[in-house]
C-alpha cells in the first residue's frame, strides 16, 4: 500500500493528494491494477476529511488515472486507449503547464488593458 506522507504545516488539500498519486503513477511507481489506500484510512492517516480524499480520487478518475469498484476500492486504471499511465500523466502535466502559462499571459494582458484605459481616461 502506498501511503502518502505529508510534512506541510497545513493538512493536504484534495489537489495535494491527487498530485501526489499522479506523480507516483507518472514515475511508474504505481501501475495498473495497484490499489490506492482506502479513503477512510487515508483520511485518518493524513488528518483530513473523507470528502477531501474522495475529491482527490474523483480528480484522478476524471483524468482516467484511477477507477473505483464499489466494495473493492480505488485502483490505478488500465488505459483504454493503449497509452501508458505515464504518458497520460505527462499529457495532463503538459496541459496544466500550458494553462498556467496562458493564465499568466492573460493576467499580463488584463494589466496592460487597465493601464491603457487609465491613460485614455487621463487624456480625456
Amino acid at each position: 500500500m502506498d501511503w502518502m506522507e505529508w510534512s506541510g504545516g497545513q493538512p493536504p488539500t484534495a489537489k495535494d493528494i491527487a498530485a501526489y498519486y499522479r506523480s507516483r503513477i507518472a514515475a511508474g511507481e504505481l501501475e495498473p491494477p495497484a490499489s490506492l489506500p482506502a479513503g477512510r484510512k487515508l483520511a485518518k492517516h493524513l488528518g483530513v476529511a473523507l470528502a477531501t480524499v474522495q475529491s482527490a480520487y474523483d480528480e484522478l478518475k476524471s483524468e482516467g488515472l484511477a477507477d473505483s469498484r464499489p466494495g473493492s476500492g480505488t485502483f490505478v486504471a488500465a488505459p483504454a486507449d493503449g497509452t501508458s499511465a505515464q504518458e497520460r500523466v505527462r499529457g495532463i502535466q503538459e496541459l496544466q503547464s500550458e494553462v498556467q502559462s496562458l493564465t499568466s499571459r492573460l493576467a499580463d494582458l488584463s494589466d496592460r488593458v487597465a493601464e491603457l484605459e487609465s491613460e485614455r481616461e487621463e487624456r480625456a
